[in-house]
């Protein structure tokens, strides 16, 4: 299984950052290769999404759920279709890691384990003499800058301003 753990300081309280996270449809502007979100439920648990993605001739709709909440301090998914992926969205109060001129930090963590090995070779209608392992090994490295990139854009929405927002990488995935 790769992994990929992404964090890093939001300065707001968690139920705020919580009640952004948890909808999941605006997700798509976040993303440069997720093209649309559609929704099937509430956003509680058992709440199905498809996830609509296109990258270089390749377009792929995956099935994710909500697994588990804990308002507000967590929301659990799965791809339930093509790939062995799960994870979480984490958020805990850091107060202490505020600087002077604001009032609280939170630490927000993106956090996927997915095996690549997994994906199955009819999910994806492939061009002529491309490969599945080909796929994989293109696109497991985007999934690290992806995630990057949508926690940074995620801070700036949430805080309504842009800043330099450093993140901690905990684990990258085996193949990067």
């Amino acid at each position: 299984m790769d992994r990929l753990e992404v964090s890093t300081l939001v300065y707001l309280p968690p139920p705020e950052i919580y009640d952004f996270l948890v909808d999941f449809p605006r997700y798509a502007k976040y993303s440069e290769y997720l093209d649309e979100i559609r929704r099937y439920g509430d956003g509680r648990p058992e709440t199905e999404y498809d996830l609509t993605f296109a990258w270089w001739k390749l377009s792929y709709t995956a099935r994710s759920k909500v697994t588990d909440i804990d308002p507000p301090n967590r929301i659990d998914w799965e791809l339930i279709k093509d790939l062995d992926a799960s994870g979480y969205w984490q958020i805990e109060p850091e107060p202490e890691s505020a600087p002077e001129e604001e009032s609280t930090a939170s630490r927000v963590r993106f956090y996927v384990e997915f095996d690549p090995d997994s994906a199955s070779a009819g999910a994806i209608d492939l061009p002529a003499l491309t490969s599945v392992d080909w796929v994989v090994r293109k696109v497991t490295p985007k999934i690290r800058t992806e995630a990057e990139q949508i926690v940074r854009r995620i801070v700036r929405d949430l805080e309504g301003r842009r800043r330099d927002v450093p993140l901690e990488i905990h684990e990258t995935p085996d193949s990067v």
